[in-house]
């Protein structure tokens, strides 16, 4: 075993969206059984995430930029392991100039020698049914640290909560609906119909209100969403909040129902009733499935055409044709 010098340790997770840096944050959770610090080195854009995790002490950005200028200033910090979970050859030469003597990054790349352990992620020896919390985890195994509590978490500030209590205040309870994820937005062909059911099946069952969320870019979709309802108790929010007043209105919420991104992990982690929406045959339910008190999925069920992902799709029949009697069925349980 190696020697602990300074008894800090670094999760290097700068990539992919915040889920992925939430889901992570448990290997910072394996780490702590062995370094009395651990930091994350994160993409500004998910630095307010993981400063709301209870288990990285101190959140460090990757701008991009120089690269040797962050290796020596993270040699200045001076951490005995680092684990990269998203690696690139940007990642794996940072964290070799911050003469960090152990670092754990994933094996079969070109840059792969930068690392001093080598993990071959199970994904690719065909593995999809395991969560990536425990596929993370094999990094951290790589160096004696584990963990059997695999639930991130996510904690909103005394402002976020005061934020989140100033937009709930006419709405008395509530259900959170997310029907974007990142290429809905980014394609503009995402039907709507579908999740307008939902809604208002959602509004007549639970009663209260039916809060739209999404992000700025989702803010359009969710804004026709509500138009197309034709309710006062349906409304959106999207483009509204930050993570952290997005976390406190889930935490305060009846439940969330929505398509799997990361406001479904965030949803997950502060405890609020979780219903994932896996709707393409190229999902993986398994691996990306919320993880908290109270959460269930929602699987595929349209076939889609052969080769299709949510990427390439031509027509998203399958969120045309949203399956909101197996959705209603999941949420009843945890909602009612």
């Amino acid at each position: 075993m190696y020697p602990v010098r300074n008894n800090r340790a670094l999760l290097y997770a700068a990539g992919g969206g915040i889920g992925d840096s939430l889901v992570a944050s448990v290997v910072a959770r394996a780490l702590h059984q062995r370094f009395a610090r651990v930091d994350a080195l994160t993409l500004p854009a998910h630095r307010e995430t993981l400063e709301r995790v209870p288990d990285i002490d101190g959140v460090l950005e990757d701008e991009g930029g120089d690269d040797r200028a962050l290796g020596r200033a993270l040699a200045g910090i001076g951490y005995d392991a680092c684990v990269v979970t998203w690696a690139t050859p940007r990642t794996a030469r940072v964290a070799q100039l911050a003469a960090i003597p152990v670092r754990v990054g994933q094996a079969r790349r070109l840059y792969s020698f930068r690392f001093t352990k080598r993990i071959v992620v199970r994904s690719e020896r065909g593995d999809v049914t395991s969560h990536w919390t425990d596929v993370l985890l094999d990094y951290a195994r790589a160096i004696g640290c584990d963990t059997l509590d695999r639930q991130y978490r996510f904690v909103p500030t005394p402002e976020d909560e005061r934020d989140a209590a100033t937009l709930r205040a006419s709405w008395g309870r509530y259900v959170i609906l997310n029907p974007c994820n990142a290429v809905a937005s980014q394609r503009g062909d995402w039907p709507i119909d579908g999740w307008a059911s939902l809604a208002v099946e959602l509004r007549h069952r639970f009663g209260g209100h039916v809060v739209i969320t999404g992000s700025p870019a989702d803010a359009p979709i969710a804004q026709s969403l509500a138009r197309r309802c034709d309710d006062e108790a349906i409304v959106s929010i999207a483009g509204r909040t930050g993570v952290g007043t997005f976390g406190a209105l889930a935490r305060s919420a009846r439940g969330f129902v929505g398509i799997t991104t990361g406001s479904m992990h965030v949803a997950a982690a502060v405890g609020c009733p979780t219903v994932g929406i896996f709707p393409f045959q190229s999902d993986f339910p398994d691996r990306w499935s919320p993880l908290g008190s109270a959460t269930a999925i929602v699987r595929a069920s349209y076939p889609c055409h052969r080769e299709d992902t949510k990427e390439n799709c031509s027509d998203y029949a399958c969120i045309a044709a949203l399956d909101t009697r197996r959705i209603l069925a999941a949420a009843t349980p945890l909602l009612a």
